[in-house]
């Protein structure tokens, strides 16, 4: 997903939908440093991006918090 895809999805998200997607993006950075730890992981460019993901959700809570 490109990043203004992301960010244009996020927007529209109430605070619920946001905890839900910070959720998911969190299982998702787990399973990522999992596979990393264990020589799995292809892609490792999919590390950094699964954290400025999980950066930008938590950005838009306390932006919707504010």
């Amino acid at each position: 997903m490109k990043v203004k895809d992301s960010r244009k999805a996020l927007e529209g998200l109430d605070e619920a939908g946001l905890k839900t997607k910070l959720a998911e993006a969190r299982a998702d950075l787990f399973n990522l440093r999992f596979k990393h730890a264990t020589g799995q992981l292809e892609k490792s460019a999919e590390l950094p991006a699964a954290r400025r993901e999980v950066a930008r959700i938590l950005t838009y809570l306390k932006k919707k918090g504010a």
